[in-house]
């Protein structure tokens, strides 16, 4: 797809994933209107400002999630939409108000905004494998993964697992909606994203990193799957502009336990001090597999693990994150 001459836009622009979006539509030749909550606050815009072709091409817009309407103009003049703006903390004391609420409305009202501006073709969504894997089903080694699982709200606040919750409610409320008023939609559901920082502020899934190589005594005992943000940005582009990309794309480079993370670490940086103990005494969680199908019929070619690993410890060093006893 030729860019040039093209506009869209990226909601919560700040953000870890979302300040790679702007970064790579700004190299293909796109226009990108921004959204921000604090076009002032230098801590979210300066990096944003700072990349090639931002001077030219890229335009900072206040909005708030919570308010109705403020996407309007935002997404006016837009034949794209990528909405990534969604809070993800796991140290809250309010999740309806801190998680569910700016997840839920927040998309209620970019889609609103979208519903009502006959410019916008196509509107690409962060979710997350959050709101994919959370049911009733057991994850196993010889368990797939795969777009048709939808995790069960009940569950969800049964285990009082509050971001979970706001991604899955988010993308069935965004799905109902396109599907009433006929909108072009795709979601894109990563699992724990890691790799480069070019936002200033330490994001809660590279802190995950952080947290075990900054002296921390134990690994947690959980399996996550793990993908580049890179790999996330560019799927969230290929969704936008092939024509024939639908429904919901998981993005997992692998599957492994906090213990595999460790180790991997281990055998990258010898000198690092790391975790040796579980944080508890229960067997290990399982690992299970994600299927790749439908990321790699986009053209996706996942960044391995060991890669995202070291290109976020160099990030969190570069930035300034590390205690000077982890230094390498």
């Amino acid at each position: 797809m030729n860019a040039a001459g093209k506009t869209v836009c990226v909601t919560g622009a700040s953000g870890y994933i979302a300040s790679w979006l702007v970064k790579f539509l700004l190299a293909k030749g796109y226009t990108v209107k921004a959204s921000v909550r604090d076009p002032n606050d230098p801590k979210k815009t300066e990096h944003l400002l700072s990349l090639d072709g931002a001077k030219e091409r890229l335009h900072l817009l206040k909005a708030n999630l919570l308010e109705e309407g403020s996407f309007d103009s935002v997404v006016d003049g837009c034949e794209g939409v990528f909405h990534t703006a969604s809070p993800f903390y796991y140290a809250i004391k309010d999740p309806q108000a801190e998680l569910i609420d700016p997840a839920l409305k927040g998309t209620l009202n970019v889609l609103g905004s979208c519903a009502k501006t006959p410019s916008v073709k196509r509107l690409v969504i962060t979710s997350s494998i959050a709101a994919v894997a959370y049911d009733r089903k057991p994850r196993t080694p010889d368990v797939v993964v795969d777009e048709t699982w939808f995790s069960d709200p009940e569950i969800c606040k049964e285990l009082k697992l509050w971001y979970v919750l706001s991604k899955t409610l988010a993308e069935e409320a965004a799905w109902k909606f396109a599907k009433e008023k006929g909108m072009d939609m795709v979601t894109i559901n990563p699992g724990m994203v890691i790799g480069p920082l070019l936002q200033p502020t330490l994001n809660t899934s590279a802190e995950a990193i952080l947290n075990l190589i900054n002296g921390a005594q134990t690994f947690p005992n959980a399996t996550f799957g793990w993908v580049n943000v890179k790999d996330v940005a560019d799927a969230h582009i290929l969704a936008y502009e092939n024509p024939s990309a639908n429904g919901r794309y998981l993005l997992v480079e692998r599957v492994t336990h906090y213990s595999e993370v460790v180790k991997t670490l281990h055998e990258l940086y010898p000198t690092l001090h790391l975790p040796e103990k579980c944080a508890n005494d229960k067997p290990y969680v399982p690992t299970y597999q994600v299927s790749q199908e439908k990321a790699k019929s986009l053209g996706i070619n996942f960044i391995p693990l060991e890669v995202s690993l070291k290109e976020t410890v160099k990030s969190l060093k570069d930035k300034g994150f590390l205690n000077s006893q982890s230094l390498l």
